[in-house]
């Protein structure tokens, strides 16, 4: 091809639908429009398979057809000829079409119609750019490799979990000019993200979770790909996703439990990047805009670039805090406890932690924040470490893979932003003190 399929990619960002001819075997031409030309790789694309059609038919029945494209900056027209090869219907490629493919359904209205039944895969023979009259260019973007060095470089100096999380959301506001951004771990045990940084928002959403599978986020996890969404789509979803898995888990437990998800209202970009690390899934990082057309495929890279460096370096951290513990600090004296009595409260039908009636948190982190003040009501004990949470069986981490680090940085946030009471502080290498003041008062609700 004269024309490459990567020089026209702004075409194929599912701004504009595409024009498609298709010819039946027995000559019987048709002309419709498609929601999606969506880049597969430099010699395919693919195409959304939504109804069983009059295109359909004709692709069926013979596999050459002919798309017309725009670019959404220039208006220049480009012509793909093509070669229906294959249908899929799952998998990463069809998962990102169909997120995709929402986020257009509610820009148009047509929510409750679209759905995808399948990715159509084509072979690209040919493009042909048309003579007409075009609008400037925008200009070039330049300097992302250097944004990918400097972010590496940013994220090698950070020495503790929490500094890594605010130096990666750092990188995305300096380098990228990104204003909206969230960092989400996956529990293994409950298959859901818990958000445990966010930059950009009136609050920071830490302890909200996403269902995996759960719009943009859930499914750029479940499918550890990248997805990408360039128009209006609504956020309220999640919400409303998790205050039914809030039910379906503990159904005696307060719905207080429920933090809300920080999002936009009205998002007109987005983009979910799987954090992974030696093949598993650690997280996602999620960047919006209430700007269309904000996140391009080159932005995808980058980000792509900085999730895999984040993966690799949150797997050391852990590794580091888990099998070597630094040298026990020195005591520290700590005024007596006084005031009221603070009321904590555990459920363990979720293991869910309230403080004067005020949600805190659950599962593993409410767990090991259970067993934190327990210690210290007893025995007025404050100094912990790492490795003897990794092997309480009261606690149950679901594996030796999951990111403690990251728990206790969620554990951290939470109460710090429920109060200066009780604070949790990292003190070296694999510890972290408990910082009480004011007596507490213990009730553990069995389920």
């Amino acid at each position: 091809m004269s024309i490459a399929l990567g020089e026209i990619r702004a075409c194929l960002e599912g701004v504009i639908p595409g024009v498609m001819a298709t010819c039946h075997a027995d000559g019987t031409p048709n002309v419709a429009y498609v929601s999606q030309v969506f880049y597969a790789d430099e010699r395919h694309v693919a195409i959304s398979f939504q109804f069983f059609n009059k295109t359909r038919q004709n692709i069926l029945s013979n596999p050459y057809a002919s798309v017309l494209v725009l670019h959404p900056y220039t208006a220049v027209f480009h012509r793909l000829e093509i070669r229906y090869l294959r249908t899929e219907t799952s998998g990463a490629l069809f998962e990102s079409m169909k997120a995709q493919l929402a986020g257009i359904a509610s820009h148009t209205g047509m929510a409750g119609v679209f759905k995808l039944l399948g990715a159509d895969v084509y072979e690209v023979l040919s493009i042909e750019r048309l003579e007409g009259e075009r609008l400037p260019a925008p200009e070039p973007r330049c300097g992302l490799l250097g944004a990918v060095r400097r972010a590496s470089e940013r994220l090698s100096r950070c020495t503790s979990m929490d500094e890594l999380l605010n130096a990666a959301l750092a990188v995305l506001s300096d380098h990228l000019g990104v204003t909206h951004a969230m960092v989400l771990m996956l529990d293994a045990q409950t298959q859901r993200l818990y958000t445990v940084a966010s930059a950009g928002y009136a609050t920071s959403g830490v302890g909200s979770e996403i269902e995996m599978g759960d719009g943009v986020i859930g499914v750029a996890a479940r499918e550890r790909t990248p997805v990408r969404i360039m128009h209006m789509t609504n956020a309220y979803l999640y919400s409303r996703a998790v205050r039914r898995a809030v039910r379906a888990d503990a159904p005696g437990v307060p719905l207080d439990t429920h933090i809300p998800y920080p999002g936009l209202p009205e998002p007109h970009s987005q983009m979910a990047v799987p954090i992974l690390s030696a093949g598993r899934l650690l997280g996602v990082i999620f960047v919006e805009s209430p700007r269309e057309l904000q996140f391009d495929f080159e932005d995808e890279d980058v980000l792509v670039a900085i999730a895999g460096y984040l993966g690799a370096t949150m797997d050391l951290m852990q590794s580091a805090a888990d099998l070597s513990e630094g040298a026990a600090p020195a005591p520290v004296p700590l005024p007596p406890a006084a005031g009221a009595a603070l009321k904590v409260r555990h459920y363990a039908a979720n293991r869910s932690v309230f403080i004067n009636e005020g949600y805190l948190i659950k599962g593993v982190a409410g767990a090991i924040f259970w067993k934190l003040v327990n210690d210290f009501a007893r025995s007025g004990r404050t100094e912990f470490t790492n490795r003897e949470l990794r092997l309480d069986p009261a606690i149950g981490l679901p594996d030796v893979s999951d990111n403690l680090e990251a728990r206790l940085v969620l554990l951290q946030r939470r109460l710090r932003e429920h109060g200066p009471d009780v604070r949790i502080e990292k003190t070296g290498r694999g510890r972290f003190r408990l910082l009480v003041h004011r007596p507490i008062e213990l009730q553990d609700v069995p389920a």
